[in-house]
């Protein structure tokens, strides 16, 4: 359940991170909105604000954000990578004029306790986050699967110019798959926030990274056009466990990285190599 908890939010990331590799994109902006939208929210809390509505704010911030990143793509014609690597820098300022460098505590307000519940609170045996981790690899998974834009998703990243001339507008559906990636990022920081009880200037560096990963060992192609939730769940899966061992194996948080970084090469080798003998 520990392991679980501890990956429910690079999981939730992964799966916003997902949809974005799927059209043959990428979304290197998610641990700034993870970082922005967890100072939002626990500004918002730490005021007494609903729990509810505070949630729901920063949901729609992510999402906004996300939207941007999809429009700064399809209508200003940039690459994703550019794209997404402007939005980090853009992002990691605000959080810093945002939070003036400093830690913002959800407070003691009855509504910080209730906040905190989503990252801390348990039904029955099982983390909340463990649920919402789950929720959200279901919902995931039925919209790419069986609705019409899960289809657009897969065939825009197999073939983006046979999409477009088979009448399928791939603009809106980039629109769409960051605006997702951007709610996931958004969520991952409520549950940060809510876990921790405050929100860190530096909160999400190097998130993107770990979610990338998790996509990348769940067998997501990174050219798109390939890839499934579940898969990504057991990359996610795969992270967590590797870095709560070595954790508990006292390796320096170095070499981790480098470990990390690895899994990632061999991930992406090993994808090459069955594309080619294909």
């Amino acid at each position: 359940m520990t392991v679980l908890r501890q990956t429910s939010i690079n999981a939730v990331i992964a799966t916003g991170m997902t949809f974005a590799i799927l059209i043959g994109g990428i979304d290197l902006s998610v641990g700034s909105v993870l970082g922005l939208c967890g100072a939002v929210a626990a500004t918002m809390v730490s005021s007494g604000m609903n729990v509810v509505l505070a949630v729901l704010i920063a949901l729609l911030l992510g999402t906004f954000i996300g939207y941007l990143n999809g429009s700064l793509i399809t209508t200003g014609g940039l690459q994703p990578f550019i794209a997404t690597l402007g939005t980090v820098t853009l992002l990691r300022g605000a959080i810093l004029v945002f939070t003036q460098g400093r830690p913002i505590s959800t407070g003691k307000t009855p509504a910080s306790e209730y906040f905190s519940e989503i990252g801390t609170g348990f039904i029955g045996p099982i983390p909340i986050p463990v649920y919402i981790m789950v929720l959200v690899f279901i919902v995931a998974y039925y919209i790419l699967n069986h609705t019409r834009i899960g289809r657009y998703i897969y065939a825009t990243g197999s073939n983006e110019e046979a999409t477009m001339y088979s009448g399928i507008k791939t603009a809106r559906v980039k629109r769409f798959v960051y605006a997702v990636s951007g709610m996931m990022a958004a969520l991952a920081g409520i549950l940060l926030t809510a876990r921790l009880g405050s929100a860190q200037p530096t909160s999400g560096a190097g998130y993107e990274l770990d979610a990338i990963a998790a996509v990348v060992l769940g067998g997501t192609s990174m050219v798109g056009g390939i890839g499934t939730i579940g898969g990504t769940a057991i990359g996610a899966l795969i992270i967590g466990v590797l870095n709560n061992a070595l954790n508990l194996m006292k390796v320096s948080s170095y070499y981790q990285d480098v470990a990390k970084g690895i899994v990632i090469l061999i991930a992406v080798l090993l994808d090459r190599k069955q594309k080619s003998s294909r």
